[in-house]
């Protein structure tokens, strides 16, 4: 399998689809997430952001909201970002997709002068997260049947 892939911002329908087509094989497929729940309101107006190796095959996704959709999620502070549905297929795993795609999304929230970036990890990826700089808060508390812990860092 070739390594080498691409990150962009998701600007089309197509692009759009092979997000939600991500999403669904890892949390929904591997995870057991509700389908109701895995898709919401915050898609429509998120920035989202795509890992696609060089043959057009969808790598990973993650997804910023921010301003009033990020609000409920940052304790209406509108200079955070909020990082979510950040999902990578199984056969990417170890590529530094993930890293990759927390930067690229990162990079979002700089330009638009966001100063931190929120995110929910569920509690098996603390480490990937703490090793990208994010500081876990608060306690753990279950989303969608899965133990997650806030977690933010600034920019």
């Amino acid at each position: 399998m070739s390594t080498e892939y691409v990150l962009r911002v998701a600007e089309d329908a197509a692009d759009r689809e092979a997000c939600f087509a991500v999403r669904k094989e890892v949390f929904v497929g591997e995870q057991g997430v509700s389908e109701d729940i895995e898709y919401d309101a915050y898609d429509a107006g998120a920035l989202h952001v795509l890992a696609v190796r060089e043959d057009g095959v969808p790598l990973g996704t993650g997804r910023l909201l921010y301003g009033e959709a990020a609000a409920a999620k940052t304790d209406g502070d509108p200079t955070v970002g909020s990082l979510g549905r950040l999902a990578v297929t199984r056969e990417a795993r170890g590529l530094g997709v993930g890293a990759a795609l927390v930067r690229a999304i990162e990079d979002a929230a700089r330009a638009r002068g966001l100063a931190a970036v929120d995110l929910h990890a569920q509690t098996h990826a603390l480490g990937f997260y703490e090793r990208l700089g994010y500081v876990a808060y608060g306690e753990e508390f279950p989303d969608a049947g899965i133990p997650h812990r806030a977690m933010r860092r600034s920019l």
